[in-house]
């Protein structure tokens, strides 16, 4: 019998709230975390707003001391607050830096879509250019290199397993949780902590805006302009923040006495190939619903017992086709589909972060026993209006929920889905 996984720890900085509770309050309430950024204004940009965690710089300052904070761009900055919040969450401790312990049980795999950007534009470029490599320091290499945040998350912990960052794109941080319940299964880990970050800047989102990928037509209305599943979605509001996860083998936690959110029952990732429809940007559909059908046959369960689906849903064209795909991999009907959500609604795309913020949010909702809206879906697309009593308007109180499935799908024709139960203490 393969290894029993549970979470038993979680942090998030979101651009809708920084820690669990505040999440909580601002998925069940519907809160978006979309604002209008000045910035790319500024820059000229079609798309003017995005999903930023606020206060964040006066949040890690009340984390790290000043040594720590010269290592700590944005990107890394939102995934290392996170670990440490999911880590005492977790019931562990921080250890003081001079202590020598390592926990060889314990590792990380922290993901980004693109990174340390910001110290790219910002610092490395300009230095460079004007012939003063020799004033760069010491400190922009671990910023920059791609490992650089599961590195930090390690120092930070003193973790001794498996220590490494990925990268596929939007799926990122669903490959990485995935990743880790592998490493946990295998029998090489006892716990893994795993998510995902993404940096906010527009040296980021640049290319998607030059794309014309992203939301040009709610700039002087912010809140409303993250619309998955709906006839007006204009496109996708980038975001950033982060999302992390304890996952742990179920032995080891109840020795321990955790507290466990929910189980991770089964996850899968594969690619496309960019065939049969599928592109760099575009997902081949026959990828997509082979990816889900083998995380249900990962994680036994009859497709019908899935409950509610945390969807990718941009608020692209590719919404349609996303929930298309769902009920033909689900072999089920418009009447009998579960319930879909979109966390995007309120957070935007956090790109490398994406997945784990909303994973955040899928063990939230079973552990409380709720699904948050979608907002600014309600004119659902017409290609999909069968399914309108399947997309949560408010929140909905689903104590008898039990599985929800959470998908990611990323440049690269890359797929991801991970099934999650609720825990019911057998």
């Amino acid at each position: 019998m393969k290894k029993r996984i549970v979470v038993t720890g979680m942090g998030v900085a979101a651009p809708n709230a920084h820690g669990l509770n505040d999440y909580e309050k601002a998925l069940r309430e519907g809160v978006s975390g979309i604002r209008f950024i000045p910035q790319l204004q500024e820059l000229n940009f079609g798309c003017q707003i995005a999903g930023v965690p606020e206060n964040f710089d006066e949040i890690r300052r009340s984390y790290f001391d000043r040594e720590k904070l010269m290592s700590i761009n944005d990107n890394i900055g939102y995934a290392s607050v996170s670990a440490v919040d999911a880590w005492k969450d977790a019931g562990f401790n921080v250890n003081s830096d001079d202590d020598n312990a390592v926990d060889w049980d314990t590792g990380v795999i922290a993901g980004s879509g693109i990174g340390g950007m910001d110290t790219i534009a910002h610092t490395i470029v300009p230095t460079i250019n004007e012939g003063r490599v020799r004033r760069l320091g010491s400190r922009v290499v671990e910023q920059v290199m791609h490992s650089g945040t599961s590195a930090r998350i390690s120092g930070l912990l003193g973790l001794g397993n498996q220590v490494t960052s990925n990268s596929s794109a939007c799926s990122t941080s669903n490959e990485a949780i995935i990743n880790a319940l592998w490493r946990i299964r295998t029998g090489l880990a006892k716990r893994m902590m795993a998510g995902g970050s993404e940096g906010a800047t527009p040296y980021i989102w640049g290319g998607f805006d030059a794309m014309r990928v992203l939301c040009r037509k709610f700039n002087d209305n912010p809140m409303a302009g993250s619309r998955p599943l709906s006839a007006t979605a204009g496109g996708f509001v980038p975001g950033a923040g982060s999302g992390m996860i304890v996952l742990e083998e179920l032995e080891t936690a109840l020795a321990r006495s955790a507290r466990i959110y929910a189980e991770v029952i089964g996850g899968y990732v594969n690619c496309g190939g960019q065939r049969m429809g599928g592109s760099m940007t575009a997902p081949n559909p026959e990828g997509v619903k082979r990816c889900i059908r083998g995380a249900i046959a990962d994680a036994g369960i009859d497709p019908a017992e899935v409950d509610a689906i945390n969807g990718h849903l941009t608020a692209t064209y590719a919404d349609p086709y996303e929930v298309k795909n769902w009920l033909e991999a689900l072999e089920r009907n418009p009447e009998s589909f579960p319930y879909i959500q979109s966390t995007k609604s309120m957070i935007g795309h956090c790109l490398g972060a994406a997945g784990a913020l909303e994973c955040v949010a899928v063990v939230l909702q079973l552990y409380k026993g709720f699904l948050h809206p979608s907002i600014n879906s309600n004119d659902v697309h017409p290609n999909i209006e069968k399914f309108a009593p399947k997309i949560p308007q408010k929140c909905l109180e689903l104590p008898e929920m039990k599985i929800i499935a959470k998908a990611g799908f990323g440049f690269g024709d890359v797929n991801s889905c991970i099934i999650f139960k609720k825990w019911e203490g057998n």
